[in-house]
């Protein structure tokens, strides 16, 4: 969804500025009037960018294992018993090292102290936390037992984290190998093959077609190398402008997720995610209605995120979750069968939970499969292109050589 800043008048007479997300401007003045806040102004939130590349705004903005952290923390703490404004108070003196944490337990305690709801306070730290962990907050406030449910956010971001974890760690090494392979491809054609060049024209020799050819790609990559880079750069920004187009967001990732291993990958991922999220909604007393709307909002992919709006509407005319599902072979059959056992039994909680375990090892499998392929791949296509230079200026010597015979 779109982020839009916003500047209001709380009931304090204070004024507040932020940024959140939201369908649209009136979605979110609706949300801001029910709040008691009266909205000044509401305008889209623009990044800054140069030559297509998005800079960070200035805004505070918390990584996901420092939101963890924090959690975390402020979970043992009201577990122990202390009461939450003491509770943040702690936590104001633990992250004295890090400004940016310290601001925001600073600005939460101040709300705290004032009478706003812990869930109301959290909302008000400009967009840094999500609807999914904010309504989760607020089940806990509604059921007495926010020591609790910050513990299952805990341990739900701690696995989330480990997910991406996984999958930004097995491709550190292929996107080492894919530049290193760029890289060393560019200096042969640049540097090594151009003192051949020289050698090769005072000879006389008509050189062999597979010098010729290796010849004029080191000709054109030493004369038009900026016109490729803008090229590349064209294209980063074409990607982008289409993945922020809603109609072409859609038609990518409908094509993301037919693609062999890639959307496999992004099944399983988003499988695991959707499994994770509504199961621990569920758990912590959200309806599933209300669940299966903050879930939706958290789906990446758009055409599994309007998969799961039309499986929202069917719930509404009294159809079950897994034969919603069933309708479209979007997730994997194991996971629909595994609902529908959940629902037939009255454990849905837990068998989602049991679900986003096991795509979890399916997602590694898939990306040690796909790593298994990937990297010799790459070995043998730069094993090959460099042995196609190599045999080309081995050629053209011969050549040189028989002249001289």
């Amino acid at each position: 969804m779109p982020l839009f800043s916003y500047k209001v008048v709380n009931n304090q007479g204070v004024t507040e500025e932020g940024v959140r997300d939201a369908k649209d401007e009136q979605a979110l003045l609706l949300e801001l009037q029910t709040q008691g806040l009266i909205p000044i102004r509401i305008d889209t939130a623009k990044d800054k960018t140069f030559l297509g590349i998005r800079l960070k705004s200035a805004g505070l903005k918390l990584s996901n294992k420092e939101i963890g952290m924090l959690t975390s923390e402020l979970a043992t703490l009201l577990e122990s018993g202390l009461p939450l404004d003491r509770s943040l108070t702690i936590l104001l003196q633990l992250t004295e090292d890090n400004l940016k944490l310290n601001k925001l337990v600073a600005n939460v305690l101040e709300r705290v102290k004032a009478g706003k709801a812990f869930a109301d306070a959290l909302e008000s730290q400009s967009g840094v936390f999500s609807k999914f962990y904010l309504n989760m907050i607020r089940a806990g406030e509604m059921g007495g037992n926010l020591g609790g449910v910050l513990q299952r956010l805990g341990d739900y971001l701690e696995r989330s984290q480990e997910l991406k974890d996984t999958v930004s760690t097995a491709l550190i090494y292929p996107a080492i190998l894919l530049v290193m392979s760029m890289a060393s491809l560019f200096v042969m054609l640049t540097f090594v093959v151009p003192q051949f060049k020289e050698m090769f024209e005072s000879a006389g020799q008509a050189l062999p077609v597979p010098t010729q050819i290796v010849v004029g790609l080191a000709e054109i990559l030493q004369g038009y190398w900026w016109l490729i880079l803008l090229l590349i750069l064209g294209a980063v920004q074409f990607m982008k402008s289409q993945l922020g187009n809603p109609v072409s967001k859609k038609q990518w990732d409908g094509r993301f997720l037919r693609m062999p291993l890639f959307g496999e990958i992004i099944t399983n991922m988003e499988t695991a995610n959707f499994s994770r999220t509504f199961g621990t909604l569920l758990g912590n007393g959200v309806s599933i209605l209300k669940s299966l709307g903050i879930v939706r909002e958290t789906v990446s992919n758009t055409v599994l995120a309007e998969f799961l709006e039309q499986a929202e509407e069917q719930l509404k005319q009294g159809r079950t979750m897994s034969e919603a599902m069933s309708k479209q072979n979007l997730f994997p059959k194991l996971a629909v069968q595994m609902i529908k056992m959940g629902e037939e039994t009255g454990k849905l909680e837990e068998m989602l939970m049991r679900v986003a375990v096991i795509y979890d090892k399916q997602l590694k499998t898939t990306i040690q499969r796909m790593l298994a392929l990937l990297e010799p791949a790459l070995i043998i296509s730069l094993g090959l292109m460099i042995a196609g230079i190599i045999v080309s200026i081995l050629l053209a010597i011969l050549s040189v050589n028989d002249l001289a015979v």
